[in-house]
């Protein structure tokens, strides 16, 4: 093997290398995605019950249901539709009826949305970018301060 044919060698592989390193992030990464959906979004394009994906919209007017313990049964809504939600965990001070809300979790094979984290508004001039852009969009929020 000559000189420059030992240099091609060294490339390849590193090419080879940093080709399947690049692939495997990217593999990873999707693996991680958690999409963002509204209700009505989810009545147009269901999900796969165990499929992880972020649902926002409002918690829906006299929804909330506390059982035993820290379990809490509440509804999010877009105004168009609404979704079941059960979340087994300390709620946010800033939790309530009506305010911005985004969850995580998974649909049960019930079609009931179990989410492992909950993210509420954190003062009365802001609601998260995605669930306002999503109202503003479907024409059921109008912001009235300053904040967002």
């Amino acid at each position: 093997m000559t000189r420059k044919q030992k240099r091609l060698a060294v490339i390849a592989g590193a090419l080879v290398f940093l080709g399947s390193a690049t692939g495997l992030t990217f593999y990873a990464l999707g693996q991680r995605t958690s999409y963002f959906y509204m209700p009505a979004d989810l009545a147009e394009k269901p999900v796969e019950p165990g499929q992880r994906i972020r649902l926002g919209g409002l918690v829906e007017k006299g929804s909330i249901q506390r059982g035993q313990g820290t379990e809490v049964e509440f509804a999010v809504t877009d105004q168009i539709k609404v979704v079941k939600v059960v979340y087994n965990g300390l709620l946010p001070d800033l939790f309530r009826e009506e305010q911005g809300v985004v969850t995580e979790g998974t649909f049960d094979a019930r079609g009931v949305f179990v989410a492992d984290s909950v993210l509420a508004k954190h003062d009365e001039n802001y609601m998260p970018k995605e669930v306002a852009d999503s109202l503003k969009e479907k024409g059921v929020w109008q912001h009235t301060g300053d904040g967002s």
